[in-house]
C-alpha cells in the first residue's frame, strides 16, 4: 500500500496539464505523508485536501481517540460501507510524480520510488469528501500490484491513462469499476539508500546539509 509520494509540480503547472482551475493558495509539500496535504482535482479544481479519511477510534474506556488517516482504498471495498457514498459520488484525480514504497528487513527498511519513464506526472484514481475533521480528505484506489513490482508489494495505486481520466470522474461507478486495473505499461525503478523513515540513509548515518 502507497503511503508516500511525490508531487513536485506546482498547481498551476498541474491544473495546465488536467485543463482544470487551479485553487489559490493550495499548500502541500513534495514529498506527501498521511494526514498532511496534497493536491487534489476535483469538480474542475486542483486543490489542497488532507490524506486519508479519518477514522475515528475509541480507546478501552470509550474515549474518542486521535481519528487515523485511512490512504488507501481497495478496488474490491468501493461498494462497501466506508467509501460507498464518495466512490458513487466523490471520485477524483490525484497527480503524482512518484510514490513509494518500504524495501528490505524491518528496522533497516528503505524507500523504492516508482514513477512513469520519463518522469512526467501521471494521475492516481481517488476519491474525496468532506469531513469535520479535517476538512476535505482523499483517499487513493489500490489494485494488484505489476509483475515489475512483485518483489516489493503485490498492491499499487490505480495509474489512469489519460483518455480515461474523466471517465473516472464523471462516468457512472460500472464504469469506474471496469477501469480498476493492474497498470498495464513499463515502471521506471529507482531503489535508493534513503530511510523509509527517520531521515538519513540505510547505513546508519545521517544526512546533513
Amino acid at each position: 500500500m502507497c503511503n508516500l509520494y511525490r508531487m513536485t509540480q506546482t498547481t498551476d503547472e498541474i491544473a495546465k496539464l488536467f485543463h482544470a482551475i487551479p485553487e489559490p493558495g493550495a499548500n502541500y509539500g513534495e514529498e506527501v505523508y498521511p494526514g498532511y496535504p496534497g493536491l487534489v482535482l476535483a469538480e474542475g479544481k486542483a486543490r489542497a485536501m488532507t490524506w486519508g479519511f479519518p477514522l475515528v477510534l475509541k480507546g478501552r474506556q470509550g474515549q474518542p481517540l486521535k481519528p487515523k488517516p485511512v490512504t488507501n482504498a481497495r478496488e474490491d471495498k468501493l461498494t462497501t460501507g466506508f467509501w460507498l457514498a464518495s466512490f458513487e459520488a466523490r471520485r477524483c484525480l490525484i497527480p503524482v510524480s512518484a510514490w513509494a514504497e518500504a524495501e528490505g528487513d524491518r528496522g533497516r527498511m528503505t524507500r523504492t520510488w516508482y514513477a512513469m519513464p520519463g518522469g512526467q506526472p501521471f494521475a492516481v484514481a481517488g476519491l474525496w469528501r468532506p469531513s469535520a475533521e479535517w476538512g476535505h480528505a482523499y483517499s487513493m484506489v489500490m489494485v494488484d500490484g505489476s509483475p515489475l513490482m512483485a518483489d516489493v508489494h503485490d498492491r499499487m495505486p490505480l495509474i489512469l491513462a489519460t483518455e480515461d481520466w474523466h471517465r473516472w470522474t464523471e462516468g457512472p461507478p460500472e464504469d469506474a469499476l471496469a477501469l480498476c486495473r493492474t497498470w498495464p505499461g513499463s515502471l521506471a525503478v529507482d531503489r535508493t539508500i534513503e530511510r523509509w523513515a527517520g531521515g538519513g540513509d540505510a547505513s546508519g548515518q545521517e544526512s546533513l546539509v
